[in-house]
């Protein structure tokens, strides 16, 4: 389980998070939502230890990841993984290479590696063609879906996605979103996904909305299309500017 307790991150005077509180439940997929330039993403980094925050606690199983000392920290983010929003697979390197770079970074041969990553590979619906293909040569949806396999190589017990379904088409998006969930099931890992695409909430379990440093709402995902509040109702309707509710 994820626990925020009272989080919050200033640059200067500027505050992205503001005394956040949420709980993540163990085993669960929770969409995270809210406006461009509200701090998702940012609020992601610090659930991961890549940003400290200013005040407050992150606990990962009862564990305060603010309070640990470097070596500390690399022990507990042996339990995330982390899927980026373009995917960052290395130009440089092919499929095999990119999702196998945490192995081949500890001296492990391709021999040992190649297996590992054809499984993954069959995971995330990918063939054995992709192997030897480089980033280049992939779609959109592919490179997603090879990012995803790089993260799953280490067998995480949390996956965070930053935005997972960016510049993809809706039929694209849906069955990424769909192999995000099989994946999620089949290893009851918990995950948090950050997101402006209310498809997953057919997905999700939770959905947490994000507004001026604070959650203003957590829910069932199934249940916040009969949310009442204002603004709520005008962000994920993708309504026009007008009146909203503030907190």
């Amino acid at each position: 389980m994820i626990e925020i307790r009272n989080l919050t991150k200033k640059f200067g005077d500027r505050v992205i998070t503001n005394n956040l509180n949420l709980t993540v439940p163990k085993g669960q997929m929770t969409a995270i939502i809210g406006r461009s330039g509200e701090g998702k993403s940012l609020l992601l980094k610090q659930i991961i230890g890549l940003i400290k925050p200013t005040s407050g606690e992150i606990l990962i199983d009862n564990v305060d990841i603010t309070k640990l000392n470097d070596k500390q920290l690399n022990e507990q983010l042996k339990k995330f993984g982390y899927v980026f929003q373009f995917a960052a697979l290395l130009d440089s390197l092919n499929v095999w290479q990119n999702i196998g770079i945490s192995m081949l970074n500890e001296g492990y041969s391709k021999n040992d590696i190649i297996p590992i990553v054809k499984d993954k590979l069959k995971l995330v619906q990918l063939s054995e063609d992709t192997l030897y293909k480089y980033p280049s040569e992939l779609s959109g949806g592919m490179a997603k879906r090879v990012g995803l396999a790089r993260t799953l190589i280490t067998n995480p017990k949390i996956i965070l996605y930053d935005e997972p379904t960016t510049g993809l088409d809706p039929v694209t998006e849906r069955r990424i979103h769909e192999l995000m969930f099989n994946l999620q099931k089949q290893f009851n890992v918990t995950s948090v996904v950050i997101t402006h695409s209310t498809d997953l909430f057919q997905f999700a379990d939770n959905v947490a909305f994000l507004y001026q440093g604070r959650i203003a709402y957590f829910g069932p995902a199934k249940e916040i299309w009969q949310c009442d509040d204002p603004y709520i109702h005008q962000f994920i309707r993708g309504l026009p500017d007008g009146p909203i509710k503030t907190y």
